[in-house]
C-alpha cells in the first residue's frame, strides 16, 4: 500500500509539472499576452473574467473602458505590471478600442522597447486617426529612436506627427514646443523659430530655456 501510495503521489507530482510547463508563464504581462496560445485553465480563467464581466457591466466595450481607466491609472502610479494587466483584460474585452494599443505602446516604450512600441501606436492610431494625443504619445517614441539613433527619418516622422497632432488640437502649446525642439536638429533653424513663436502665442513657459536661448543667438 505504501508503494502505491508512493507510486500515486509522483503520478500527482509529474502530472501538476506538466500542467505548469503546458501553460505560458508571465503573459499577462506581456501586450495581447504575447500573442501566445493559453493552455485550458488560462482559457478558463479568460471565460470566468469575462462572465463576470458580463453580468456587472452593460456591455463588454463599456467593460473594457472601466479596464482601461483602470489601466491608465497604475500607469501613472508606476505600477506597470499592473497596468499591463487592466489593458490586456481590456484588450480580451474589446480588441478594437484604440486606447489599449495606446496603452500598450506607452508601456513597452517605458521599458525602453521603442522599436515595439511603434506598431502599437500604428495600430492605436489606425483605430482612432482623430485623436491628437495618440499622435503626440507617438511623436515622443520616434524622436526618443531619432535621439539614440540620429536616423533623420524617425526625426521626420517626429515632425509628422506633432503636425498632425497640432493639427488635431490647434492650441496644443506642449506639442508646439516639442515641434520646436524637433526642428533645432535641422541645419536651418527658421521653422524652429516660426514654431518658438506660434508656441509663445499659446504659453510662453512650455519652451525649454536652453531651446529658447539657441534659437535667440
Amino acid at each position: 500500500m505504501r508503494f502505491n501510495f508512493l507510486i500515486i503521489l509522483t503520478v500527482l507530482f509529474f502530472s501538476r509539472c506538466t500542467v505548469a510547463q503546458d501553460c505560458p508563464q508571465g503573459i499577462n504581462l506581456l501586450p495581447m499576452y504575447g500573442k501566445v496560445k493559453k493552455c485550458s485553465a488560462q482559457l478558463e480563467s479568460d471565460q470566468r473574467f469575462l462572465k463576470t464581466c458580463d453580468e456587472n457591466y452593460a456591455n463588454r466595450k463599456v467593460a473594457a473602458k472601466d479596464m482601461v481607466k483602470k489601466g491608465w491609472k497604475y500607469y501613472y502610479q508606476q505600477k506597470p505590471d499592473t497596468a499591463m494587466m487592466r489593458f490586456n483584460q481590456a484588450w480580451l474585452l474589446d480588441s478594437l478600442n484604440a486606447d489599449v494599443y495606446w496603452g500598450f505602446a506607452n508601456l513597452v516604450g517605458s521599458q525602453g522597447k521603442l522599436k515595439e512600441s511603434l506598431p502599437l501606436f500604428s495600430r492605436s492610431l489606425q483605430l482612432d486617426p482623430y485623436n491628437a494625443t495618440i499622435w503626440e504619445s507617438a511623436s515622443n517614441s520616434y524622436g526618443q529612436l531619432f535621439a539614440q539613433t540620429r536616423d533623420v527619418k524617425y526625426l521626420h516622422t517626429t515632425v509628422e506627427y506633432l503636425k498632425k497632432a497640432i493639427q488635431l488640437k490647434p492650441n496644443n502649446a506642449r506639442a508646439y514646443s516639442q515641434l520646436t525642439a524637433a526642428y533645432c536638429y535641422f541645419t536651418q533653424k527658421d521653422s524652429a523659430r516660426k514654431y518658438l513663436q506660434m508656441t509663445d502665442r499659446v504659453d510662453k513657459n512650455v519652451v525649454h530655456p536652453d531651446v529658447r536661448k539657441m534659437l535667440q543667438q
